[in-house]
């Protein structure tokens, strides 16, 4: 395969740094220079095209300060919200299809993911716990979200479709792959809301095995 055959398609861009909002801000500036333009499904005809790539965004030290990023676009009590909807399921209440309300949340689907016929959903993030407590080198712990027999016709479908966690020595690894995020609204407040659910189930992995993770 020649080096043009690589290149045509949807570029891949890696960015890496020590923190958040370093590796935010160098994966916006970086996806508008690099990436290449796309319409969405939920454009309007009037709408210019995206910019589109495969971000692979690495972060070495998330919870080294500053955690925040100055231009982040939205304000803190939006954060606040926003990390308990997914932590806490603030919002689930919220889940009313048949009334044109919401479809999902992530904490729904994380910490009560339903399946048809099956009456017990499932806590996904307590089987994560569970499994890497007693089998610290597992690479089977993880979450997913899509539900391939109702998401594709869904009018807004989960960006987020699985967190995948594993340990290495002391230190809990998570890997999160979006289908689609927008770089510049909706990344920074998702890398911050779930490098805190890393830190939790950190913590009670910790409080499992009786040494800190």
């Amino acid at each position: 395969m020649s080096q043009t055959e690589i290149n045509k398609g949807c570029p891949v861009i890696t960015v890496r740094g020590e923190t958040l909002p370093e590796v935010w801000e160098k994966s916006v500036i970086e996806c508008w220079k690099k990436g290449i333009a796309v319409r969405t499904e939920y454009d309007k005809t009037e709408d210019p095209p995206s910019r589109d790539c495969t971000m692979i965004m690495e972060v070495a030290h998330p919870f080294k300060e500053p955690r925040l990023h100055r231009a982040f676009p939205a304000g803190l009590e939006d954060l606040e919200i926003y990390r308990q909807e997914v932590l806490l399921g603030i919002h689930d209440g919220w889940i009313k299809p048949e009334e044109g309300k919401w479809e999902y949340t992530y904490h729904e689907r994380l910490f009560d993911y339903k399946l048809p016929h099956i009456p017990d959903p499932i806590n996904q993030i307590d089987f994560i716990v569970d499994k890497l407590s007693k089998t610290p080198y597992s690479r089977r712990a993880q979450a997913v979200t899509w539900k391939s027999w109702l998401d594709p016709e869904c009018n807004d479908p989960p960006c987020l479709q699985r967190l995948w966690l594993r340990i290495f020595e002391d230190y809990l690894q998570l890997n999160v792959h979006f289908r689609s995020n927008d770089a510049f609204k909706a990344a920074f407040m998702n890398i911050f809301v779930f490098t805190e659910l890393q830190k939790i189930i950190a913590e009670r992995i910790s409080k499992k095995i009786g040494r800190r993770i």
